[in-house]
């Protein structure tokens, strides 16, 4: 249609050129020269009304999609670039786009980003947040501004999110608790490695584990909270409390990335596998410590389901579908809906079948250290 458009105006034109200078009997070399360039030009002009429209069209799109603001802590920990991965191509599949800032673990940067989505007016904002407690004033002005708001993993006190999305971290706490309990002796001793007070999760999951404790009469001796989450600072709080650590029967570490660093320290001085140690999230490493025999578990959580079914409620939410959530929890002020999600204990026993099968990671990757151990 396109073509028979242009070549009906470049015909028509010319008959006009022609029948002028035919009429004027002028010399028509510079005319005719003038008329071709003009013809030329038209295809160009076509081309450029059709270039803005089609650029109209994709703004209009772009202004009809869902779009959904992702406010990280940071990606410190290794399980959150998995998370944001599936969750912006879950969103995508369902007509939204999300724009995702990492805030680096700054508490400032992440209330800016905040702002910065609520004078986008994103139909969503999905948070981890880095401070449960020092984001709600900027979380409940995006409420007040119509924004739908998903806690993501982490609770937001005081806030009155639309929904909190997370996996049970009081059963989180459990699972590590009956693991160690297998090892530890009766009255033994342990030592936490939990991560920032910051971090509501870190109360759930010690909740969880110390409720399993005086099966044993286990008895936590020495903790330490890590700001931001700095796997860092638990090696050195082993290093300064050698003579403590020389004599506890177990260690549980808020994430794997502290196990490792737990690890490391029992390493250097010949105790690693005799001091067992747990951890959380499944990280690659904590799987290769697992089947190598320095870290007796890890519990593992699907982030994959986490992050899919956060991306599809928070669709949800912007389209006005009901939720479907069938536990509420409190923030500090405010019940709120919660979507809770299973935790999986994995141990060298169950390696296989949880984390290979699943596909969370390679067979050849987790036994890497040890080959002759694949199954």
């Amino acid at each position: 249609m396109k073509k028979m458009k242009e070549e009906y105006l470049q015909t028509t034109f010319l008959q006009m050129i022609k029948q002028q200078i035919k009429s004027t009997k002028i010399a028509s070399t510079a005319l005719l020269f003038g008329a071709v360039a003009i013809c030329m030009l038209i295809p160009f002009m076509l081309t450029s009304c059709a270039e803005e429209e089609s650029t109209t069209n994709m703004e209009e799109e772009t202004e009809e999609k869902i779009q959904i603001g992702m406010c990280f802590d940071s990606f410190v920990i290794e399980r959150w670039q998995r998370d944001r991965d599936v969750f912006v191509a879950t969103a995508k599949e369902l007509g939204a786009d999300v724009n995702v800032q990492n805030a680096n673990g700054v508490l400032e940067e992440q209330v800016e980003q905040i702002q910065y989505f609520i004078d986008k007016k994103v139909d969503v904002l999905v948070i981890v947040a880095i401070d449960s407690e020092k984001i709600s004033k900027v979380v409940r002005d995006a409420k007040k501004a119509g924004i739908y708001v998903v806690a993501y993993d982490r609770l937001i006190s005081d806030a009155d999110v639309n929904l909190y999305i997370s996996f049970d971290n009081e059963k989180v706490g459990s699972l590590m608790a009956d693991a160690l309990l297998e090892k530890v002796p009766e009255g033994g001793d342990i030592l936490t490695l939990c991560g920032p007070t910051t971090d509501t999760n870190v109360g759930y999951v010690v909740s969880g584990f110390e409720q399993e404790l005086p099966l044993k009469n286990i008895e936590i001796v020495g903790s330490m909270n890590a700001d931001g989450w700095k796997a860092e600072l638990a090696y050195n709080y082993l290093n300064d409390n050698f003579d403590l650590v020389n004599n506890v029967d177990g260690i549980m570490c808020g994430n794997d990335s502290m196990a490792g660093q737990a690890v490391r320290y029992l390493s250097e001085r010949r105790l690693a596998g005799e001091i067992p140690v747990v951890g959380q999230d499944a990280d690659l490493e904590a799987c290769q410590r697992i089947v190598e025999g320095t870290q007796l578990m890890t519990v593992y959580k699907p982030v994959e389901n986490l992050a899919k079914t956060a991306a599809e409620y928070a669709v949800r939410l912007a389209t006005g579908e009901e939720l479907e959530a069938k536990d509420t929890i409190n923030d500090g002020s405010y019940d709120v809906p919660y979507v809770k999600l299973d935790p999986i204990a994995v141990t060298e026993e169950n390696m296989d079948e949880v984390i290979i099968k699943s596909g969370f990671h390679l067979k050849e990757e987790v036994y890497l250290n040890v080959p002759e151990k694949m199954k």
